[in-house]
């Protein structure tokens, strides 16, 4: 369970206490690092599920022909892609990230998948979105939430651009079942700064990444956030026993 009472002033940076305005160029670094291998470590580091948990968002999102729809934090455009077709010629989609170097490689998978009409790309903070106030359908934030200094400031910036009616959805890691934790936890810290090392020569990066899963809100916890920030009808899916959920929640 994290510690979710740090000052003001201080966060947390994996299991280091740092700053709080250091956290963000600490968390770029990461990013910058891992960019060019970041689809080839996600297929390997989580056996190809990523695929299975973005599919589950894509569909629970309900994204409609003409949605105007903001992929938050959204990378290399995996769910990117899938809303663009969703939301037609009429629609818009939004790839945003705070990372440049994400959006650069998240911009050329998008052109080399034939996605451009339907689509923008913005380099954003996500505790102070620049969109207008309920502008978005839609807003998803796979495996970003953590990453945020301020996660309280961030979702009630989304709640502000999110239309009446609209959807949240998080995917993020989250808190497993007590029979996996050991396999679990041998694997994150074990394992998977090998993998770090041996695929993208950047096992610190890896180890952060196991890190900040752990101090992330675990679902109750979230969940409670959710409706703290103003979202309404909140609910959360566990996916592979936990180690993933989804929340979701809407402005009415």
């Amino acid at each position: 369970m994290p510690d979710n009472n740090s000052s003001a002033d201080q966060t947390h940076f994996g299991y280091k206490t740092v700053p709080a305005s250091e956290k963000a160029n600490l968390v770029k670094g990461v990013f910058d690092s891992v960019a060019s291998r970041y689809d080839i470590m996600n297929d390997l580091m989580s056996g190809g599920l990523h695929r299975i948990w973005k599919r589950f968002t894509i569909d629970e999102a309900g994204v409609k022909p003409g949605h105007r729809v903001l992929d938050l934090a959204g990378g290399t455009g995996d769910l990117t892609r899938a809303f663009a077709k969703q939301v037609g010629p009429e629609g818009e989609v939004v790839l945003a990230d705070i990372n440049h170097a994400m959006l650069e490689q998240g911009r050329r998978r998008l052109v080399d998948a034939g996605v451009a009409g339907n689509l923008s790309i913005a380099q954003v903070d996500a505790e102070n979105l620049p969109f207008a106030d309920q502008s978005f359908d839609r807003i998803s934030i796979a495996f970003g939430l953590r990453n945020v200094t301020n996660k309280e400031a961030a979702l009630a910036s989304m709640y502000r651009v999110l239309k009446p009616g609209g959807k949240l959805l998080v995917l993020e890691f989250s808190k497993p079942a007590e029979a996996i934790k050991p396999v679990y936890d041998l694997y994150s810290f074990k394992i998977l700064p090998v993998l770090g090392r041996l695929v993208a020569d950047d096992p610190d990066s890896y180890q952060y990444l196991a890190e900040s899963i752990r101090m992330h809100p675990d679902q109750e916890t979230l969940l409670a956030m959710l409706k703290e920030a103003g979202f309404e009808r909140c609910r959360y899916h566990n996916l592979s026993a936990g180690i993933v959920a989804l929340h979701t929640g809407y402005r009415l």
